[in-house]
């Protein structure tokens, strides 16, 4: 992911990167679940789920495939405009959050990967989750990780972006 973002444009991002339905989450900003949990409201479920942990809840509930459909299927245009789309919404996302919450807790988790069709086009998901001292990490070792490009994304990270 380092290379991906070292060679990518993310600058200027802003809510025209955004996809509309994503907008519209990030309009409704978060709210807390009966457990604690840290949730983006438009993504809530209507019936409460059941989750082994907070972080459980969270990553599911604030997980979702990003948009891509519109996109060219070349890598060289794909993946660039993937990545704004991710990072200007995670970024979008995490501002909420502070305004709602008070602080910067809450991490951004994108990954970028291949899907596993005959076309093998790149792909997205994005969540978010509050990394608890009682809880394990989201994804525990971030380095390690082969099949997909992942980055973890603070507020502070959206500085240099925007």
């Amino acid at each position: 992911m380092r290379e991906i973002l070292r060679t990518t444009d993310v600058t200027g991002l802003g809510d025209r990167d955004i996809p509309p339905k994503f907008l519209e989450v990030v309009e409704r900003g978060w709210s807390l679940t009966a457990a604690g949990g840290r949730v983006l409201t438009g993504l809530r479920p209507e019936t409460p789920g059941t989750y082994v942990d907070r972080l459980a809840e969270e990553t599911t509930i604030n997980g979702r495939g990003m948009t891509d459909y519109d996109l060219p299927a070349a890598p060289d245009e794909r993946t660039p405009r993937l990545l704004r789309r991710c990072l200007a919404y995670v970024c979008a996302c995490l501002r909420k959050a502070q305004e709602e919450f008070g602080d910067t807790q809450v991490k951004a988790y994108v990954s970028l990967s291949f899907a596993d069709t005959e076309e093998a086009l790149l792909t997205s998901n994005v969540t978010f989750c509050t990394p608890l001292p009682d809880v394990r990490p989201y994804i525990p070792d971030l380095e390690a990780v082969v099949d997909a490009a992942v980055a973890e994304i603070s507020l502070e990270d959206c500085s240099a972006w925007s």
